[in-house]
């Protein structure tokens, strides 16, 4: 299977998206990407074990120190960016340092965030390890942890250097992070791609199987539509807030239940649901989602957290303006849009679905 190269279009701060079975087994060079002579990989205990001395072949000539974090959403917290920017400071780390995130969505953006704050900003490289982080987080600079009142409220924008895409990685993965994972693959497919999401109908047996074709073309096309929402509008002023389909609620819903307790994925799902009811598309349209959300092995229904708990989480949403909530809506499948005009009563209709 060949190497597919994707690029990040943001002028003298571009970046390869390289995808790809092998690239973790020497199969790629990545010290042309180290800033300096030395880097830190940051890891954590589950993916370091399984994937850390494979990457240390693809930092030839390179010193390489590392941290192992706990894994887990619940430790995506300041306390362990400070962790990062102790081992930093201890091994004398300068402003030539590159910080490598090896590993799923919470240690890409705890180590961007700590590249992002160290000395106002070092190098930074993605290599992700989850089907989530491969197709979502790792793409687009967004970095940050999470707070009490609510999920990625502490963060920066920080680009990487470059995404290094190891599809033989998800030889690893355990099934429920997979199928959390395929929950932005839906995604993209919902917001902007139609012919994309037929494409997930019929493929969806092929994904949960993890045939390496089906893998391939749905990381690529995922990481090519983001790749191009983020170049047209990195910092999310316009167009790149799409990609916040199912977020508001899904987010709601992590930090109402608990960080960990509902994977990202799961709670993004159930959140995508939620907001195409909100967008009353036909009930042809929120049937196809429903199903392609449900052979995919992921929820169907928020937990039942309650409707006023769900609701005073989303009041912290970072897409609020003036005091309002906005919505990723769906005009239909393959369209959608952003909103704050709506109706209380519909909203409460929504919610009604996380009553105990």
């Amino acid at each position: 299977m060949s190497i597919e190269t994707l690029t990040v279009e943001l002028g003298d701060r571009s970046y390869p998206i390289v995808i790809g079975p092998g690239l973790l087994d020497g199969g790629f060079d990545l010290s042309p990407y180290v800033g300096g002579p030395d880097c830190l990989v940051v890891t954590n205990e589950t993916v370091g074990p399984l994937y850390l001395d494979k990457l240390l072949a693809c930092l030839p000539g390179v010193s390489v120190q590392s941290i192992s974090l706990p894994d887990g959403e619940q430790y995506k917290t300041m306390e362990v960016v400070e962790s990062v920017l102790d081992t930093l400071v201890a091994m004398r780390a300068g402003r030539d340092t590159t910080v490598v995130a090896l590993g799923g969505g919470v240690v890409g953006d705890i180590a961007g965030f700590a590249a992002a704050c160290y000395m106002r900003g070092v190098a930074f490289i993605q290599v992700p390890t989850t089907l989530l982080a491969q197709v979502d987080s790792s793409v687009g600079g967004k970095t940050g942890v999470n707070h009490a009142g609510g999920k990625n409220l502490v963060g920066a924008f920080h680009q990487p250097r470059i995404v290094l895409i190891d599809t033989d990685s998800l030889t690893t993965l355990p099934d429920r992070e997979l199928r959390a994972g395929i929950a932005e693959v839906i995604k993209y497919g919902a917001i902007v791609d139609r012919e994309f999401f037929d494409w997930l109908e019929d493929h969806m047996e092929a994904l949960i199987d993890r045939q390496p074709e089906a893998l391939v073309q749905a990381i690529r096309i995922s990481c090519a539509t983001k790749a191009k929402v983020v170049a047209e509008d990195e910092r999310e002023a316009g167009r790149r807030a799409l990609l916040n389909f199912g977020h508001t609620f899904g987010h709601a819903i992590e930090s109402t239940v608990g960080y960990g307790e509902w994977l990202h994925g799961e709670a993004v799902a159930a959140g995508m649901l939620m907001a195409s009811r909100l967008s009353a598309i036909e009930a042809a349209e929120q049937a196809r989602l429903r199903d392609l959300i449900a052979a995919a092995g992921l929820p169907t229904e928020p937990p039942r957290a309650g409707a006023a708990s769900l609701r005073e989480a989303m009041q912290v949403d970072k897409k609020a303006l003036a005091g309002k909530v906005r919505f990723v809506l769906l005009r239909h499948l393959g369209e959608a849009f952003v909103s704050a005009d709506v109706a209380d009563s519909d909203l409460e209709d929504v919610l009604a679905a996380a009553e105990p």
